[in-house]
């Protein structure tokens, strides 16, 4: 009874945020950009070693000035990602234009899936909006962690399902993929791959030159479904407006070796993060722990 209630509670808040116009909504996030770095100093610790160890070479006011515009942008994506309750279809499609959909629907076509490999970067949330850039009937598959609260959980579900999204369990991945694909679906699946990997679900390398874990599902779904392989390249242009390319990595994942695809995820979202390092969320504790100690344990 306790999370119901917290849950239309939550639920009455965030639809009444949502229905504020985007200037509006901007204004409220300058304020929340003061409260959070001047006033809470939200994680400031984690952003700054995370910023000091990923780019050594910068002096203490590039990074001071990476550092102010990643909480501006952190600030924005919590509103933005708040104003898809009210988000129209075409008002959705407007804010994140699409790159390359040719070859994207292309390979869906020839294959009758492909993965796309996504990073916390931008407004990344916003690409569930990617049914309108497909052909009717075709099924765009978002992975997600359940929460532990089902109420929140249902919450968070029925937003990233309003426009035509298949939302799937992380646990569930490769069973819901074969289902859809026996049902003759042709599938586009994203997958959110640069968080730190739970369990034995971890591919090492050197990213911006630490030692890092990532995720190796895509991999392994790439390679299970043979279904070809994009990075999701996400361009923030102005406020509110994001542009999204779909880079092919490989249309023939069996034939890459073991950690390939991984490895190629790693090299474009570290040229991203190279070519405009403030917009991924580097208050994530990303680095929390060294192989040594996770083979350790």
């Amino acid at each position: 009874m306790k999370s119901r209630l917290i849950y239309w509670l939550v639920y009455a808040v965030m639809w009444l945020f949502s229905a504020l116009p985007f200037k509006v909504l901007y204004m409220l996030s300058d304020l929340n950009y003061w409260l959070m770095y001047y006033v809470g100093k939200y994680r400031r610790k984690v952003v700054r070693e995370n910023l000091k160890k990923s780019f050594p070479d910068k002096s203490d006011a590039e990074r001071l000035q990476i550092e102010r515009k990643f909480y501006r942008y952190l600030s924005d994506y919590m509103l933005e990602d708040l104003k898809m309750i009210h988000m129209s279809a075409e008002d959705l499609y407007r804010r994140m234009t699409y790159k390359n959909t040719e070859q994207y629907l292309e390979l869906t076509e020839k294959y009758g899936g492909i993965i796309v490999m996504i990073p916390h970067y931008a407004n990344y949330e916003w690409l569930i909006g990617m049914g309108t850039i497909m052909k009717p009937g075709d099924v765009p598959v978002q992975v997600y962690k359940p929460l532990r609260d089902k109420y929140l959980n249902e919450l968070f579900k029925r937003i990233r399902s309003r426009f035509g999204g298949y939302n799937i369990p992380k646990h569930s991945t490769a069973r819901e993929i074969i289902k859809l694909k026996r049902e003759g679906k042709k599938i586009v699946v994203g997958l959110i791959t640069d968080q730190w990997p739970s369990g034995s679900e971890k591919y090492w390398t050197t990213f911006l030159g630490q030692e890092t874990a990532f995720l190796n599902g895509a991999e392994r779904i790439a390679k299970m479904m043979n279904f070809p392989v994009f990075y999701c390249e996400l361009i923030k242009t102005r406020r509110g407006f994001c542009e999204a390319e779909f880079k092919l990595m490989t249309e023939n994942p069996k034939e890459t070796a073991e950690g390939e695809i991984t490895e190629m995820f790693a090299h474009y979202l570290e040229q991203t993060l190279y070519r405009e390092p403030a917009y991924w969320l580097w208050s994530h504790k990303r680095w929390k722990a060294s192989k040594a100690e996770c083979e350790r344990n």
